[in-house]
């Protein structure tokens, strides 16, 4: 079971200059990615008198945050993995790939990255309300809840397939790609149920600055949920076996 590969690490881990270099990067990428997604929907909303939740709406949300969160891992990749979502350091602990105390580090870097860009679109916009998820009308809590943790499972599990497995290869070449696709596609699924999130920092950072937090556990919990799972069944299934692979004449 992964769980026996669980690391705490040691409190002196926080303080180390690499972890110290990695949490910035988790705080640059992850600011890269909220301005760009949170402000690319206030910008619609803008332009077409609040018409984020129309169909063109939930293509313009895809689209952004598809490109945004592209760029986010790969130029957070080299320092840091490229996490830029709590769910996704959470599923990579499980698994036993990032200790805890990096991981708590990681959190407050990308939490911090979040709030600060949500800020900073409030003031940059001259006080436009940065919209925090909410479920749609119709959709119950438990509806919501199930749909962020089957959402950010298929984001996490794209995670460990193209850039965790230490088989991955050429194929890690392609993983910001990858990621983006799938949490594009994801919001094209969910978005109009939850808003599709799948990021506990995307998030807050929005509930923070316009101190509005209903329902946020759902986007806590469903993320965390779905991280955990992708990373306990990638781990068991895919990494954990120590047998070969077999050759490709046998499929």
């Amino acid at each position: 079971m992964p769980f026996n590969q669980i690391a705490v690490g040691r409190y002196e881990e926080v303080s180390h200059p690499g972890a110290l270099k990695a949490a910035l990067a988790e705080f640059i990428s992850t600011l890269i990615f909220v301005f760009a997604g949170e402000g690319s929907g206030m910008a619609f909303n803008k332009l077409t008198d609040n018409g984020s939740t129309t169909p063109a709406g939930l293509v313009a949300a895809a689209l952004a945050h598809g490109l945004a969160l592209f760029v986010a891992v790969a130029v957070g990749a080299n320092v840091s993995g490229g996490h830029v979502n709590p769910a996704v350091t959470f599923g990579a602990f499980i698994g036993g790939n990032i200790t805890l105390f990096r991981g708590l580090l990681y959190w407050v870097a990308q939490l911090l990255g979040s709030t600060v860009a949500c800020a900073l679109l409030k003031f940059a916009t001259g006080g436009l309300t940065t919209s925090g998820f909410a479920l749609s009308t119709g959709v119950s809590v438990w509806n919501g809840f199930v749909f962020e943790i089957v959402m950010t499972f298929a984001l996490v599990y794209t995670v460990y397939a193209t850039a965790i497995d230490p088989k991955k290869g050429n194929i890690g070449i392609i993983a910001p790609i990858a990621i983006g696709f799938i949490v594009g596609a994801n919001i094209l699924a969910g978005g109009a149920f939850t808003g599709a999130s799948m990021n506990p920092a995307v998030s807050f950072g929005p509930a923070l600055v316009s101190w509005d937090w209903t329902n946020q556990w759902v986007y806590w919990a469903g993320p965390l949920i779905g991280a955990g799972i992708a990373g306990v069944v990638y781990e068991l299934f895919f990494i954990s076996h120590t047998h070969e692979p077999l050759p490709s004449s046998e499929f």
